[in-house]
């Protein structure tokens, strides 16, 4: 299953504490392995002072996301576009028809299009043949994104909010607790 375009949702059991109730957006999967970015995840690092130049697009939360454990130093900005049909030479390079990856260094300051962005430090990968085995392990859920999940305005509550909107028995996870010990 390739996820390109698609958000993994942490199973409950997960407990690996960089995942645990995340949402994951998938940019590349191919025999070569996969890379997603954490969009649930916002630190306490404001994206003003270090992206000036494109605050006016940054949605609230204004913060850099902790996108995965790799290269925590790197950081990899998502944009979100309108309808109009993304220049695949220009500064998006769409993984979807309305969501990409957005290169800050060559982008005019008011590109056609751009609806928001989000920054994220660092992201997430797997080896190849290693996300194929979690997921036939069932520590992932592979459902569709949405461009308003990526400027989501409450990350934090962003599994539950994805889970709740899936099919039947998966919607049935929306009340599960974050911290079922607790209960």
């Amino acid at each position: 299953m390739v996820t390109r375009g698609k958000h993994l949702v942490s199973h409950p059991s997960l407990q690996d504490p960089n995942f645990a109730f995340t949402v994951v957006f998938m940019v590349e999967h191919s025999d070569e392995g996969a890379l997603g970015l954490v969009l649930s995840r916002p630190s306490e690092l404001a994206s003003s002072p270090l992206f000036d130049d494109w605050s006016r697009f940054v949605h609230p939360p204004a913060r850099v996301f902790r996108g995965g454990p790799v290269s925590p130093s790197s950081v990899i900005a998502l944009a979100v576009t309108d309808a109009r049909p993304v220049d695949r030479y220009g500064p998006v390079n769409p993984v979807t028809d309305h969501i990409g990856t957005f290169d800050v260094d060559t982008a005019e300051h008011d590109p056609s299009g751009l609806i928001g962005l989000r920054f994220f430090a660092g992201y997430a990968s797997w080896a190849p043949g290693q996300l194929e085995a979690e997921l036939a392990d069932q520590a992932w859920f592979v459902v569709p994104s949405r461009p308003a999940d990526i400027l989501s305005a409450d990350p934090e509550e962003l599994w539950w909010q994805v889970i709740g909107r899936q099919p039947k028995e998966l919607r049935k996870l929306r009340h599960f607790p974050p911290e079922p010990w607790r209960n």
